[in-house]
Protein backbone atom coordinates (compact mmCIF):
# COMPACT_ATOMS: atom_id res chain seq x y z
CA UNK A 1 0.00 0.00 0.00
CA UNK A 2 1.16 3.56 -0.64
CA UNK A 3 2.18 5.84 2.20
CA UNK A 4 0.33 9.15 2.15
CA UNK A 5 1.16 12.26 4.21
CA UNK A 6 -1.74 14.32 5.56
CA UNK A 7 -1.12 17.75 7.11
CA UNK A 8 -3.31 19.96 9.27
CA UNK A 9 -2.37 23.62 9.88
CA UNK A 10 -3.48 25.56 12.97
CA UNK A 11 -2.61 28.93 14.49
CA UNK A 12 -2.04 30.10 18.02
CA UNK A 13 -0.75 33.23 19.73
CA UNK A 14 1.52 33.03 22.73
CA UNK A 15 4.06 35.02 24.72
CA UNK A 16 7.39 33.84 26.07
CA UNK A 17 10.76 34.90 27.36
CA UNK A 18 13.94 33.13 26.40
CA UNK A 19 15.93 32.94 29.59
CA UNK A 20 18.22 30.37 31.20
CA UNK A 21 18.00 30.83 34.98
CA UNK A 22 21.25 28.91 35.43
CA UNK A 23 23.14 31.66 33.61
CA UNK A 24 23.80 35.31 34.43
CA UNK A 25 21.57 38.19 33.38
CA UNK A 26 24.38 39.43 31.13
CA UNK A 27 24.75 36.03 29.46
CA UNK A 28 21.00 35.84 28.87
CA UNK A 29 20.86 39.34 27.39
CA UNK A 30 23.81 38.61 25.11
CA UNK A 31 22.55 35.16 24.06
CA UNK A 32 18.84 35.86 23.59
CA UNK A 33 18.86 39.59 22.80
CA UNK A 34 15.38 41.16 22.64
CA UNK A 35 13.82 37.72 23.21
CA UNK A 36 15.11 37.95 26.80
CA UNK A 37 12.99 41.01 27.59
CA UNK A 38 11.75 40.57 31.17
CA UNK A 39 8.20 41.60 30.22
CA UNK A 40 7.86 38.88 27.57
CA UNK A 41 7.18 39.15 23.85
CA UNK A 42 4.74 37.32 21.62
CA UNK A 43 4.38 35.46 18.36
CA UNK A 44 1.59 34.43 16.02
CA UNK A 45 2.63 30.79 15.62
CA UNK A 46 1.59 28.54 12.76
CA UNK A 47 1.72 24.81 13.48
CA UNK A 48 1.62 22.12 10.82
CA UNK A 49 1.16 18.52 11.94
CA UNK A 50 1.81 15.80 9.36
CA UNK A 51 0.54 12.25 9.81
CA UNK A 52 1.78 9.41 7.58
CA UNK A 53 0.08 6.15 6.80
CA UNK A 54 -1.76 3.96 4.38
CA UNK A 55 -5.26 5.01 3.37
CA UNK A 56 -7.92 2.88 5.03
CA UNK A 57 -9.60 0.79 2.31
CA UNK A 58 -13.05 1.45 3.80
CA UNK A 59 -12.72 5.25 4.11
CA UNK A 60 -9.82 6.28 1.90
CA UNK A 61 -8.46 8.26 4.88
CA UNK A 62 -5.06 7.94 6.51
CA UNK A 63 -6.71 9.71 9.43
CA UNK A 64 -10.04 11.46 9.60
CA UNK A 65 -9.02 15.12 9.62
CA UNK A 66 -11.91 16.00 11.93
CA UNK A 67 -10.30 13.70 14.52
CA UNK A 68 -6.93 15.39 14.03
CA UNK A 69 -8.59 18.80 14.35
CA UNK A 70 -10.16 17.76 17.68
CA UNK A 71 -6.88 16.32 19.00
CA UNK A 72 -5.01 19.51 18.12
CA UNK A 73 -7.69 21.62 19.77
CA UNK A 74 -7.67 19.70 23.07
CA UNK A 75 -4.02 18.68 23.35
CA UNK A 76 -2.33 21.76 21.88
CA UNK A 77 -4.43 24.86 21.19
CA UNK A 78 -6.33 24.95 24.48
CA UNK A 79 -3.00 24.74 26.30
CA UNK A 80 -0.99 27.20 24.15
CA UNK A 81 -3.29 29.78 22.57
CA UNK A 82 -3.13 33.17 24.30
CA UNK A 83 -0.89 31.75 27.01
CA UNK A 84 2.50 32.58 28.47
CA UNK A 85 4.68 29.63 27.46
CA UNK A 86 6.98 30.12 30.46
CA UNK A 87 4.23 30.23 33.07
CA UNK A 88 0.98 28.70 31.83
CA UNK A 89 1.83 25.50 29.95
CA UNK A 90 2.22 22.32 31.98
CA UNK A 91 4.25 20.45 29.38
CA UNK A 92 6.78 23.31 29.10
CA UNK A 93 7.62 23.66 32.79
CA UNK A 94 11.40 23.89 33.22
CA UNK A 95 11.98 24.20 29.45
CA UNK A 96 13.36 27.27 27.70
CA UNK A 97 10.47 27.87 25.26
CA UNK A 98 12.42 28.25 22.05
CA UNK A 99 10.65 27.23 18.87
CA UNK A 100 12.88 24.15 18.77
CA UNK A 101 11.91 23.04 22.27
CA UNK A 102 8.26 23.86 21.64
CA UNK A 103 8.19 21.66 18.52
CA UNK A 104 9.62 18.70 20.47
CA UNK A 105 7.14 19.26 23.32
CA UNK A 106 4.22 19.39 20.88
CA UNK A 107 5.38 16.12 19.33
CA UNK A 108 5.42 14.48 22.76
CA UNK A 109 1.89 15.74 23.45
CA UNK A 110 0.62 14.26 20.18
CA UNK A 111 2.59 11.07 19.57
CA UNK A 112 0.27 8.76 21.53
CA UNK A 113 -2.97 10.56 20.66
CA UNK A 114 -3.52 9.57 17.03
CA UNK A 115 -6.20 6.95 16.38
CA UNK A 116 -4.65 6.08 12.99
CA UNK A 117 -1.47 6.77 11.06
CA UNK A 118 1.78 7.81 12.68
CA UNK A 119 3.10 11.23 13.51
CA UNK A 120 5.59 12.17 10.80
CA UNK A 121 6.47 15.84 11.20
CA UNK A 122 5.88 18.92 13.29
CA UNK A 123 6.59 22.18 11.49
CA UNK A 124 6.29 25.25 13.69
CA UNK A 125 6.55 28.78 12.32
CA UNK A 126 7.56 31.40 14.86
CA UNK A 127 7.48 34.11 12.20
CA UNK A 128 6.74 34.22 8.50
CA UNK A 129 10.44 33.69 7.85
CA UNK A 130 11.53 31.36 10.68
CA UNK A 131 10.35 27.83 11.34
CA UNK A 132 11.59 24.56 12.76
CA UNK A 133 10.78 20.98 11.85
CA UNK A 134 10.87 17.93 14.10
CA UNK A 135 10.54 14.31 13.01
CA UNK A 136 10.56 12.57 16.39
CA UNK A 137 14.26 11.80 16.39
CA UNK A 138 15.91 11.63 19.78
Amino acid sequence: MPTVYVTRRVHFNAAHRLHNPARSEAWNRETFGPCNHPNWHGHNYVLEVTVAGEPNPETGFVLNLSHLKEILETRILQKLDHKNLNLDVDFLQGVIPTTENLAVAIWRELEDALPAGRLHRIRLYETEHNYVEYYGEE
